[in-house]
């Protein structure tokens, strides 16, 4: 992502609870049925698609921004009816661009959205995000993190 095309955003800031998750997309869950994790899996089709993901963590960090849901209403991204997974239907999955600062760092990442409709299992509360982003060091449940959302791509809506 170029910087031109970030600085032509408009950017909102949020501050977010980083929660724990299901540990599905990176793999870590001991029942995991992915166990290199679904992003991993999942990175080839949306590589070929024309987003490149590979310099991210392999795994996503889960968000809360309570009092809020969102919904994504333009996101950069919508692929529909990806078959990632042999043993499972498509689905579609949507994008948007974010940034998440930590400790006096910030990081390019993406909102990941697997639609629901679509989705088999593991169903996210609509107040938390699950965010792409590379590694972010020293990051941990509980913290307290900053969020930036494009507000052309992501509307927000109080509890």
């Amino acid at each position: 992502m170029s910087n031109e095309y970030i600085m032509n955003l408009e950017w909102y800031t949020l501050v977010g609870l980083v929660q724990q998750g299901y540990q599905i997309a990176s793999g870590e869950t001991a029942n995991s049925p992915y166990p290199e994790g679904s992003i991993k899996m999942q990175l080839p089709y949306f590589q070929a698609l024309g987003l490149d993901l590979t310099s991210c963590f392999l795994g996503t960090l889960n968000v809360s921004i309570h009092p809020y849901t969102f919904e994504l209403v333009q996101p950069t991204y919508t692929f529909p009816q990806v078959q990632w997974n042999i043993n499972s239907p498509a689905e579609d999955f949507s994008f948007s661009p974010c940034r998440v600062s930590y400790q006096n760092q910030t990081y390019s990442g993406w909102i990941y959205y697997p639609h629901p409709e679509t989705k088999p299992a593991h169903f996210q509360d609509p107040s938390t995000l699950e965010i792409i982003a590379p590694f972010i060091p020293n990051i941990a449940y509980g913290v307290t993190i900053a969020l930036d959302i494009n507000l052309k791509e992501v509307r927000l809506n109080r509890c």
